[in-house]
């Protein structure tokens, strides 16, 4: 496995080695990450095997450090196809990021078979390239189709998807100080949290103290002090949570009934395998602006409503949640539009895409 950079890439691989490691406990692994990137700190601790490999980004404007990122590219090959002698795999999956550029594209002229797997509706630099060495690229939403050969493309979705399936009804909402038989709003940036969604929920929590469903919030730990400078956290409405983050993201999923936050393609697999409806609002800080486009297709399923960086406010927000959780009718046609957008069987259909191409 490669791919890295960010735990969009990562995690989805990883949640696929799990399930491997599940159905063939005598399978190995090896994962190729970059020494900098989110992926030194997050495999190892995991017990994969893990290397490294130097490699850096283009540079979208003219620089004379994409001199240097050709010539780091062209030893990452070398040093990848050193790590691939090695290990001697069955099969190498890049899920994105340099790395995986370097890596796949190694493997491909050693004859190794090779997949890509794309998580989000726009594919970034490295796997539009690599697309047309791979045996085979697993997209996880329909309208990535169009940027990649048809014949190699196969829908399989985002492994993270079949592990959240895992997680049932339980009392976990009672670990953040929140009843279990009340509807709950489920309100988070990321891991980062995100500051545009921090400060409307500032500006709307004395709305939503008033309300008859409750609130769960992670607001990241770069925000939270923020918050609760601004907020007596600890004497805020009782049907209110505010926490820095939450360890146990799927479990909580599983017992909310409505979702905000951004719109990357982990999260969007994880809810709609779960046929969670949700409000989303996409970051406009990455690359290809491919948040929205993951949005607006789910706007278009009938599963989300979708609300831009820049027009968020505590009022909107309150507004949109309100119109949801007070419709019954429109809250379930949209839990139904998100269940049949997800593929609870992600992992499994990228391990059969596996075994179609190694003999």
């Amino acid at each position: 496995m490669t791919g890295g950079g960010t735990g969009g890439h990562i995690y989805p691989a990883l949640a696929f080695i799990r399930y491997v490691q599940k159905i063939q406990p005598d399978s190995e692994f090896l994962y190729v990450g970059t020494h900098r990137g989110l992926e030194n700190k997050i495999v190892p601790e995991t017990g994969i095997s893990f290397k490294t490999i130097k490699i850096q980004g283009f540079k979208r404007k003219l620089s004379m450090d994409n001199v240097k990122t050709v010539q780091l590219f062209l030893e990452s090959i070398k040093r990848s196809k050193e790590i691939l002698r090695d290990f001697k795999p069955d099969v190498v999956i890049g899920t994105g990021g340099y790395v995986s550029g370097s890596v796949v594209y190694a493997a491909a002229r050693m004859k190794i078979p090779t997949i890509v797997h794309e998580q989000n509706s726009v594919p970034g630099i490295t796997n539009k390239f690599l697309s047309r060495f791979a045996d085979r690229v697993g997209i996880c939403f329909p309208d990535a189709a169009q940027y990649f050969p048809e014949k190699k493309t196969v829908l399989v979705g985002n492994p993270r998807a079949q592990e959240v399936m895992t997680s049932g009804k339980s009392d976990v909402l009672e670990q953040y100080g929140l009843l279990t038989d009340i509807p709950t709003v489920l309100i988070f940036g990321g891991s980062q949290g995100a500051l545009k969604i921090n400060q409307a929920v500032i500006q709307a929590l004395p709305q939503f103290a008033q309300k008859e469903y409750q609130v769960l919030y992670a607001s990241g730990e770069r925000y939270y002090n923020e918050l609760s400078g601004k907020v007596d956290v600890k004497k805020i409405n009782c049907n209110l949570s505010l926490q820095p983050y939450i360890k146990n993201m799927t479990d909580v999923m599983a017992n909310v009934d409505l979702l905000i936050g951004r719109a990357g393609a982990t999260s969007i697999a994880e809810f709609t395998a779960l046929g969670l409806p949700a409000i989303l609002i996409p970051s406009p800080y990455v690359t290809n602006d491919h948040q929205t486009k993951n949005a607006q297709s789910l706007v278009k399923a009938g599963a989300v409503k979708m609300i831009s960086d820049a027009e968020l406010t505590g009022d909107n927000l309150v507004e949109s949640v309100d119109q949801i959780m007070g419709d019954s009718e429109l809250k379930e046609r949209m839990a139904r539009a998100s269940r049949q957008e997800g593929i609870p069987d992600a992992a499994e259909r990228l391990w059969s895409l596996v075994n179609e191409i190694v003999k």
